[in-house]
């Protein structure tokens, strides 16, 4: 019964093609907007994340507006770094230098560090070395430098070949003693704007630039994964330290950030979500609608099935089982539509793999509109078994 049922449903579907896929087209919009909405989020999402992530999940960065005449200094930090609840610190203070070499010439950032700052901020090198305390306490001039210094100041192509090369910084020539992995090299500087970034001993770059003479910004990393009780005691060391003023200093908790914007991904995506199944709805009026002009044209039809003995559900079951097909059709168009458009967006963003269409998203889309199908096509489906045959045969079109 039910696969008679089916094929009729197919076959009216069939029969009226232009109208059934007018009628899909609102299942299909909506199936396609939740789709392709809800993987751009998570999408953005997955990217911002791993930017935030880059810059180290055990993180804390400390900026100084006002020293109160009492500025940091390198000895300072170190201080910092025997509380029990702080496990390293290192200065992150940053200026903009033109970057030279034989080839090429760009603004590049320059970050004054120490050794901790490798963990800290969990930057990898790909080849050569981080920096060392000899480093630091000889004013070395050494560089560490991303892939984007290699292949567009240095002109080289592999990360190997720059290692023992010099890269002149502000007429200032630094030979470059490691290269990070090339997937840091967009976001691991904790204030990355520039796509060119160097990091130096934090005393040579006091040499390299006038403008630099203490630290006005380090990053922390605490003793565990909770984080707050390092920010609690790096906060009480500062006010102490700064006449008990909370506005000359900031911190800033990166898993703090990280909780926020998890929150706000979700929410926005819960947002684009129920915006996208309004669509759906407005599409399961239109299979309604559609339907109940299926079951006025079919009064006859209605009637001479019940007049040689199908009862009442088999013909609720025969319109309803069209409303489900129909619904079906729209979100596998949808879906199709969906995987397609999200490969072009990837393509145009430059990263073939930034957006990708989600299973679970799909499942819910696909069962959400088969509820949209039931739910709209129960009334039809109910007025036609409800007929009665001697109405239904002398019904005249």
């Amino acid at each position: 019964m039910f696969v008679q049922s089916l094929k009729m449903a197919w076959e009216s579907i069939r029969s009226n093609k232009m109208r059934s896929f007018l009628t899909m087209l609102g299942i299909i919009i909506g199936v396609l907007a939740l789709v392709v909405l809800v993987s751009i989020v998570n999408g953005a999402t997955s990217s911002i994340t791993s930017e935030i992530s880059s810059m180290g999940s055990n993180m804390l960065t400390v900026t100084v507006s006002d020293d109160k005449g009492n500025p940091l200094r390198l000895d300072d930090l170190e201080e910092f770094a025997q509380e029990d609840e702080i496990s390293a610190v290192s200065p992150t203070v940053q200026t903009t230098v033109t970057a030279k070499s034989a080839y090429n010439s760009e603004n590049a950032v320059v970050y004054g560090v120490t050794p901790a700052y490798e963990d800290i901020a969990g930057l990898v090198v790909d080849q050569g070395r981080f920096l060392k305390t000899p480093d630091i306490d000889n004013h070395s001039y050494s560089a560490i430098v991303n892939m984007d210094v290699v292949t567009d100041i240095l002109s080289l192509s592999s990360a190997s070949k720059a290692i023992g090369e010099q890269v002149s910084l502000n007429g200032k020539s630094y030979q470059i003693i490691g290269v990070l992995e090339e997937e840091e090299s967009s976001s691991s500087g904790m204030f990355a704007g520039s796509s060119y970034e160097v990091y130096i001993p934090y005393t040579s770059l006091i040499r390299l630039a006038d403008t630099v003479s203490y630290v006005n910004s380090f990053a922390v990393s605490g003793t565990g994964d909770d984080l707050d009780a390092a920010e609690n005691a790096m906060g009480k060391m500062l006010l102490k330290r700064f006449d008990d003023d909370e506005e000359a200093f900031s911190i800033v908790n990166i898993s703090s950030i990280m909780d926020v914007m998890d929150s706000v991904t979700g929410t926005l995506s819960l947002l684009l979500g129920g915006i996208a199944a309004i669509s759906l709805l407005v599409g399961g009026i239109g299979i309604m609608n559609i339907m109940l002009v299926s079951v006025t044209e079919r009064t006859r039809e209605i009637g001479i099935r019940k007049a040689i003995g199908a009862g009442r559900k088999v013909i609720m079951m025969q319109f309803l089982i069209e409303a489900l097909v129909l619904s079906l059709m729209g979100s596998a168009i949808g879906v199709v539509l969906s995987w397609g458009i999200i490969k072009v967006i990837s393509l145009i963003s430059g990263d073939i793999n930034a957006y990708s269409m989600s299973a679970s998203i799909v499942v819910v889309a696909v069962c959400f509109s088969l509820a949209i199908g039931v739910l709209f096509g129960i009334y039809p489906a109910n007025k036609a078994a409800k007929k009665k045959p001697i109405d239904a045969l002398r019904y005249d079109s």
